[in-house]
């Protein structure tokens, strides 16, 4: 199948094949092919241990003072420099692969989450798609000697004559413009209407315009992440993304984490700061989304914004104090219908702010819109969401229940905690896989620049791969048997060298060292333990579900496969674990163009049921039994151990 802009490339000897976009490196192809090429740089070139030869077809570059010239009339590139222009085959060298026992070069193919999202054109067919803000041309009859009605009686009427919308209220500052803007336009006019949630309340006029202004009808997603602040602009009549972007959440100044902006914010002004520095991160958002757009503010209705609770609460400047302080209770789960100018957004007056609402202290907007967004409410399958984070929060249910938690994960999925770790950026260690016989490396690294630190992601695949050809062992110990230069002690035990200092931007040797890799299994123990607590108080287990939602940003990157073979997720299908990016902003979207989901998320609400994982007495003797990898029992694990035990047998063979 030849599919547009993508590229065929065909390894031997193994006959894999992988499709991949034309300008892409060949290492990485190999690695989506679940085959092993020896790299230690991370993709710059600089190493020359990733050799391979071209058979047929054209790559760009791939050729340095590594190669001698005659290997390079032969047809040999660097897989971390050859760039796939056409369909390939390549063949992998011996000297820059696996080459001993039965395993060749083949190492696990990558399994990753199917992307999924809510389709737009499921709301067009079931009727849904109907946003909470909406424009309507009208058309109104002149007053004349034997029509004395008034203006805005006059509106009503013809709203519902031509539409048939009924009890629509209208405020002081849209009758203050009435009179005028009818006769600017001999009488045509657009009226903007907010829609209600509840059916017995009146529908709010927000605006009138001269003319016919119906089919400029914008709106904006905003995600209040802790970290980052993201949005997307979106056209309301067809329901697409017209522009996104995200920067930093200007709060971090004042602490990475939700507790020490809380604890800022008790101080005198402390809250009124955290307030103008978040609205001042979104309203930078605003702008660039506007910018080079022929769009002006005036055209945005609406804007829906989902955060955690306590996120929610700075942004509002309601006092965060107890979301912190046993047991744990906010000011408000419910947010109230906005104008957005008068929460400091900088948008026109008639522009409601719509804010997602929370379940508890730990349990926010951010996750009830992902939930909402990922259609995960409306479904039959006994489904877990998880956004993992700092902290990890986790919706396990269907359509006809719903229970929740958050733990504290730690920071070690974001690159915290970690001797070498750092955030998924340029320069960060992404992927990995190791030649069980030599133990060389091939490292990737994001934007194939030189290694700069682990990211997250990066993490979870190497202590995944040390562990599945015996580098560590269960508890996360080094094997000292090893015949390699590699494991060594270090000031804090024994480390494992990644890339040797030569090889780095840093000039030092990256390592993972073994608290490294027990701040992780802490980190993922707490989540597995969570997801086994939350299942059990509601009387099931993991083998009960039928599907896992991954959101945030780490979901995009997870191997699926290493997340498994170290119990951070549970052990099944990969087929059924779907990944829905940010939950967030994607249920902010959804709202914006249909007010039935926010109508929906009243009764969703209601029925979630919320549960303090450190009140529930077997969440400690979960956590204990997860500080293993990838679990004590081996029954939680089949598949991994039956892999491991493979493994072992082959290369013992």
């Amino acid at each position: 199948m030849n599919l547009p802009n993508r590229c065929l490339v065909t390894f031997e000897p193994s006959g894999r094949q992988v499709h991949l976009a034309r300008g892409e490196m060949v290492i990485r192809a190999a690695r989506e092919a679940g085959l092993h090429i020896n790299s230690s740089c991370g993709g710059t070139g600089v190493c020359g241990k990733c050799r391979v030869e071209i058979l047929a077809g054209n790559v760009d570059g791939g050729v340095s003072e590594k190669i001698p010239e005659a290997d390079s009339r032969q047809g040999i590139r660097q897989a971390c420099t050859a760039v796939v222009q056409s369909d390939v085959t390549i063949r992998l060298l011996d000297s820059s692969s696996l080459k001993s026992g039965q395993l060749g070069t083949e190492v696990p193919r990558r399994n990753r989450a199917s992307i999924h999202q809510y389709d737009i054109t499921e709301l067009q067919e079931e009727g849904l798609f109907i946003p909470p803000v909406e424009k309507f041309y009208l058309e109104l009859p002149r007053p004349d000697h034997s029509d004395h009605q008034a203006d805005a009686g006059r509106i009503i009427r013809s709203m519902k004559e031509q539409y048939g919308e009924r009890h629509i209220h209208i405020g002081l500052s849209v009758l203050r413009n009435v009179r005028r803007t009818l006769r600017e336009d001999d009488f045509r006019i657009t009226a903007t209407i907010a829609r209600p949630v509840n059916k017995d309340a009146r529908a709010r006029m927000m605006h009138v315009q001269a003319g016919d202004w119906s089919n400029r009808n914008y709106g904006l997603a905003i995600d209040i992440g802790t970290t980052t602040v993201y949005g997307q602009l979106i056209d309301k009549l067809t329901g697409d993304v017209i522009s996104e972007g995200g920067s930093y959440n200007k709060q971090l100044s004042y602490g990475e984490d939700v507790i020490s902006r809380m604890i800022y914010a008790e101080k005198p002004t402390g809250l009124d700061l955290m307030h103008e520095l978040v609205c001042e991160s979104i309203n930078t958002i605003i702008k660039d989304l506007l910018r080079d757009q022929p769009i002006s503010i005036d055209e945005i209705t609406s804007v829906t914004l989902a955060g955690n609770t306590a996120m929610t609460h700075l942004f509002l400047e309601l006092e965060p104090h107890n979301i912190r302080r046993s047991p744990y209770v906010p000011v408000s789960t419910f947010f109230p219908p906005l104008r957005a100018n008068d929460i400091g957004l900088c948008l026109s007056e008639h522009a409601m702010a719509l804010l997602f609402p929370a379940v508890s202290s730990y349990v926010g907007g951010d996750i009830v819109a992902g939930v909402m967004g990922s259609g995960m409410y409306r479904t039959s399958k006994l489904t877990l969401f998880i956004d993992i984070g700092t902290n990890a929060e986790m919706v396990i249910g269907n359509r006809d229940w719903l229970a929740c938690a958050a733990c504290s994960a730690g920071p070690a999925f974001e690159g915290g905690g970690i001797v070498n770790g750092m955030r998924a950026a340029a320069g960060a260690i992404e992927d990995f896989s190791i030649d069980p016989f030599t133990l060389e490396p091939m490292i990737l690294t994001i934007g194939s620049k030189a290694p700069l630190g682990i990211c997250g992601s990066g993490l979870l695949i190497i202590i995944a791969s040390l562990f599945e050809c015996g580098v560590i062992d269960q508890s996360g110990r080094f094997n000292q048997d090893l015949d390699t230069w590699r494991i060594r002690e270090g000031r804090s035990g024994h480390e494992f060298v990644l890339v040797e200092a030569a090889d780095t931007a840093i000039k030092r040797d990256i390592v993972l060292t073994e608290v490294d890799i027990d701040n992780f299994i802490r980190a993922k123990g707490a989540i597995y333990a969570g997801i086994r607590t939350l299942l059990g108080e509601v009387g099931l287990t993991v083998n009960d579900l039928e599907q896992v939602i991954l959101a945030g940003g780490f979901g995009s990157y997870i191997d699926l496969d290493s997340a498994i073979t170290v119990g951070l997720l549970p052990d099944m299908e990969p087929e059924k674990i779907l990944y829905v990016g940010n939950g967030s902003l994607l249920g902010c979207r959804m709202s914006e163009l249909s007010n039935h989901i926010r109508k929906d998320v009243v009764s969703t609400i209601m029925r979630m049921t919320s549960f303090e994982l450190s009140e529930v007495p077997s969440y400690k003797d979960m956590y204990v039994g997860s500080l293993f990898l990838p679990h004590t029992s081996a029954s939680l694990f089949p598949s991994v151990f039956k892999r491991r035990a493979a493994f072992f047998a082959s290369k013992n063979g």
